[in-house]
């Protein structure tokens, strides 16, 4: 076999082949490099010297693996996992996680420096074609501890206790949610035998028991949609009616067909718009969309929270200029 001329192309191909989660047999890892045994074995010392864990399984079964150390050592990616990391640490600049957005940035410009031309443009694409949400609710930063805590124990099926609004809680964890800014933890509470979602930046004292959590299954089996529905209950909602300036078809071009609730055309070319219970930021966000003059007919309670939110913007607006 002839080998590889250039003896740190080799290594940085060694440590590629490495990353890849799984037990490589020194035979294989030598055919693939086009080396001998006693080269690859002094590649893997050399790789260890550099700060790489690389752990040896002895035997006919044997080989060698990735493991985790006590520090960060540099990675390879492939160019579509490099892709995929910066547009991640875009999204992570942006989310409700304690220290993520300034670690996020940090992270985002040391990879964009090494990033080739050709990949510098596909994540410039992206970020350019993407809008963040305007109406995104703002939470308390979530700690990355408990992130970190709660996803291993959902991936270890283990049972978590933690402190929620001043009580304590017992559970065995299922998944973790986002929504807007917000992290929803889905679990099953022991202690009330049922499902339970919790925001995550109102859990405390997150710690995993190390006893086995028993293998659910979420109701009508969409986790998404479970938290989705729970979610929606903790807030008050309110169907609306409203009188909008203009006639149906072109609310409906506004809205999106099929529109939610029902448009009935009303003389001088307006329309009635009797919308479905929602929350009133939700209902807030649909007329804003809109763009059109309109009257709320009720409840009261949507017409007040229109009325201080428009408060909010005028204040805004009649700010002095710095």
């Amino acid at each position: 076999m002839a080998a590889m001329p250039d003896a740190r192309a080799r290594l940085l191909s060694l440590l590629s082949l490495l990353q890849t989660p799984r037990l490589w047999p020194g035979s294989e890892l030598a055919q693939r490099l086009g080396v001998s045994g006693r080269t690859v074995r002094r590649d893997v010392d050399r790789l260890r010297e550099l700060g790489y864990p690389v752990h040896a399984e002895q035997g006919g079964s044997g080989g060698y693996r990735l493991m985790a150390g006590a520090a960060m050592p540099p990675l390879l990616l492939e160019d579509d996992e490099a892709v995929a990391v910066a547009i991640g640490l875009r999204t992570a600049a942006t989310h409700a996680v304690a220290g993520a957005d300034e670690a996020a940035v940090r992270a985002m410009g040391k990879l964009l420096q090494v990033l080739p031309a050709r990949l510098r443009r596909r994540v410039d694409t992206l970020a350019s074609a993407t809008v963040a949400h305007p109406f995104s609710v703002s939470t308390e930063p979530v700690d990355p501890d408990a992130l970190v805590v709660a996803a291993a124990a959902i991936a270890n099926q283990e049972r978590l206790r933690f402190r929620y609004r001043d009580e304590r809680r017992h559970v065995e964890p299922r998944a973790l949610v986002t929504a807007g800014r917000r992290w929803y933890l889905l679990a099953f509470d022991l202690d009330r035998d049922d499902w339970r979602t919790f925001r995550l930046d109102r859990v405390t004292k997150l710690d995993a028991t190390g006893a086995r959590a028993t293998t659910r299954e979420v109701p009508g089996g969409d986790v998404a949609a479970f938290v989705a529905s729970r979610t929606m209950r903790l807030a008050p909602t309110y169907p609306a009616d409203l009188m909008i300036h203009a006639p149906a078809a072109q609310v409906v071009d506004r809205l999106g067909a099929p529109p939610p609730g029902t448009l009935t055309d009303q003389p001088a070319g307006t329309c009635r718009w009797l919308a479905p219970p929602d929350t009133l930021e939700w209902h807030a966000l649909r007329l804003a969309s809109i763009g059109l003059p309109f009257e709320v007919n009720g409840p009261v309670e949507l017409a007040a929270h229109l009325s201080s939110t428009a408060a909010l913007f005028q204040a805004a607006t009649a700010a002095p200029r710095r």
